[in-house]
């Protein structure tokens, strides 16, 4: 399996974690601890897409979606629920919005590699969930 291969999986699995609820529970769009864990996923995939000389931290990434995952289900959420949020595209596309306008806030530039390297390697150097995803 590649590499592009294996991150796809790895984010598949962490956007199974944002499934929608029944309406007793918040959808999980909501859960901030999910939501945002999702999208410090996709920082630290976009930054490891855009930068040659930063990598993936693989089995750190599928730790911490299944930590996102279990909360998800400690909060009630079924599988059930959780395995229909994968189809959702229409929130899987606002939530890589999100991450890539978050990604320009602290200067990566469409185009611009080494702009992806500079946010990443500070993301390392602050020891922030989007640099634990990185090496």
């Amino acid at each position: 399996m590649n590499k592009t291969a294996l991150l796809i999986g790895v984010i598949a699995m962490g956007l199974t974690g944002l499934a929608g609820a029944s309406s007793a529970k918040p959808a999980l769009k909501d859960v901030a601890a999910v939501r945002e864990g999702i999208i410090a996923t996709g920082m630290a995939y976009e930054i490891t897409q855009k930068c040659s000389s930063i990598s993936p931290r693989y089995f750190r990434a599928i730790g911490y979606l299944n930590t996102l995952k279990s909360h998800a289900r400690s909060l009630g959420y079924t599988n059930a629920e959780i395995d229909a949020y994968v189809d959702n595209k229409a929130e899987e596309n606002r939530l890589k919005g999100i991450a890539r306008a978050r990604l320009a806030d602290l200067g990566a530039v469409s185009g611009n590699g080494d702009s992806y390297c500079t946010v990443g390697r500070t993301e390392m150097s602050q020891n922030s969930v989007i640099g634990q995803l990185l090496r």
